[in-house]
């Protein structure tokens, strides 16, 4: 005897025959529909096995609830992947969110990379050529490093780097820079895998130059600083300088390497981040190479870049690391627009969405913020309360962690519904719209909206919080 409800279930073929299932016929092929229809009917002989309660009856019944749940499941998965998103949290390299919005030069380059390229082709001599090359005049002329390479991401460009000058040897590390940056990956991670060995001096919150000295041996390769980019030490701290330790290694001709991972090319492009290292500055201490990420300061592509001497440079590019880290055309393309914009600072600040939105003046965002207030009012009605209040913006991306930035947040208070409730239903619009939560109110930071993303977000919250858009607000 068939269990309780299973013979209630359609059939694949009458699941797949439903008209909102069916209505995706055009753009997915039967297996693909069948293999999920199975798949969901499967999920539900278990359920109905196990004597879970259907959500079924009040929808119509099982074969028509069954016919919507597959609808879904093939718009989901249409549908699925990357998603544009409206950042309304003040956090401008919200790595959650992709980090640094990409310039619309970097966007137009990529788009136009229809047909081939000269990747790896040199047309003056018909032979191979090298696709580090593609942008390595932009870097040497805005960084005045001898010469540049670039790989995946920043944890790459260190990969390489102690892979190809230090595997087997010693690299000292100050104990307060052994940082563990996104997704849990750890500095004494990276270097293990490059095959260098760690060596720990100082302490947490205070390392001097002796304390280098202290540790060098036959062994030691180079010594390393890596910026705590995504964290502050604050109090009774002190850390030996770039130029302390290019002093001490020259003369026994050992390597000082630096991990800057926030990627600043010059004080002039971030001037709202003065305590902010750069790469520029770095390179003019002495340091052998300087590691940084495209995708946070610079503000394009995700991607990592080693600056510095050329042999350096040069003996990661040799490295067969080198190859399983490189980018690809579309990356090395968006990198090169980004890096023609910041050929002058003025240029830069205007055309990179991520150094504009560091750089907009309080008294414009808190225009923004009232007019935003307004528009949000009329959409919502007595469905909220909106007020305008001052507040403070990030960086983000493990970029200057102790700096704040003046903003003037919009404080939408629902009526009858939780703030994080509102927060979920605001992530589930189109566009999905991510806020900030603070207490049972919800926050809207103007730093890191486009003019553009305003009307459709006046839409999203009058979705969540059941006002009208269409109808009440203005303009």
């Amino acid at each position: 005897m068939s269990d309780p409800g299973l013979r209630d279930l359609p059939a694949v073929h009458e699941l797949l025959a439903h008209p909102a299932a069916a209505a995706w016929a055009d753009r997915v092929a039967a297996p693909v529909r069948t293999r999920l229809a199975q798949e969901l009917l499967a999920e539900w002989r278990q359920r109905l096995r196990s004597g879970e309660p259907s959500p079924a009856a009040d929808a119509g019944g099982l074969h028509e609830y069954l016919g919507r749940a597959l609808a879904s499941r093939l718009e989901a998965l249409w549908r699925g992947g990357l998603r544009r998103v409206i950042n309304a949290t003040g956090v401008v390299l919200h790595t959650n969110l992709g980090r640094a919005p990409l310039p619309a030069a970097a966007l137009e380059s990529a788009a136009g990379l229809s047909g081939y390229w000269s990747l790896e082709f040199d047309l003056v001599s018909g032979e191979r050529g090298d696709r580090s090359e593609l942008v390595a005049d932009l870097l040497r002329a805005l960084t005045g490093a001898e010469e540049a390479l670039v790989v995946n991401n920043n944890a790459a460009a260190v990969l390489l780097l102690l892979s190809a000058l230090a595997a087997g040897r010693e690299v000292v590390v100050s104990r307060g820079e052994l940082v563990e940056i996104g997704g849990s990956f750890r500095v004494p991670e990276v270097m293990a895998a490059s095959g260098a060995v760690l060596r720990e001096v100082g302490t947490t919150n205070r390392t001097y130059a002796q304390d280098y000295e202290r540790a060098l041996t036959a062994a030691t390769a180079a010594l390393l600083k890596v910026h705590r980019s995504n964290f502050a030490l604050m109090g009774f701290t002190h850390e030996a300088t770039l130029e302390e330790l290019v002093a001490l290694a020259r003369p026994r001709g050992l390597r000082v390497l630096f991990d800057l991972g926030s990627g600043a090319l010059a004080p002039e492009f971030v001037p709202g981040l003065p305590e902010e290292p750069t790469v520029s500055e770095a390179l003019g201490a002495g340091v052998d190479a300087v590691t940084f990420s495209g995708d946070k300061l610079l503000g394009g592509p995700q991607c990592g870049i080693i600056a510095g001497r050329a042999d350096v440079v040069r003996a990661c590019a040799r490295h067969p690391l080198y190859r399983a880290l490189r980018v690809d055309k579309v990356t090395l393309a968006m990198l090169a627009a980004t890096l023609r914009a910041c050929l002058h600072p003025d240029r830069a600040r205007a055309e990179i969405p991520a150094l504009w939105m560091l750089a907009r003046p309080a008294e414009e965002l808190a225009r923004r913020a009232e007019a935003l207030a307004g528009r949000l009012r009329a959409a919502l009605g007595p469905a909220a309360d909106v007020a305008t209040q001052p507040g403070a913006s990030l960086a983000g991306g493990g970029s200057a962690p102790a700096r704040e930035l003046a903003t003037t947040l919009v404080r939408v208070r629902p009526a009858g519904l939780g703030a994080a409730e509102a927060a979920r239903r605001l992530r589930r619009a189109e566009p999905p719209v991510v806020a900030r939560v603070a207490g049972e109110a919800l926050l809207v930071d103007p730093r890191t909206l486009d003019p553009a993303e305003e009307e459709p977000l006046v839409r999203a919250f009058a979705a969540a919080l059941g006002g009208d858009a269409a109808t009440r607000a203005p303009g």
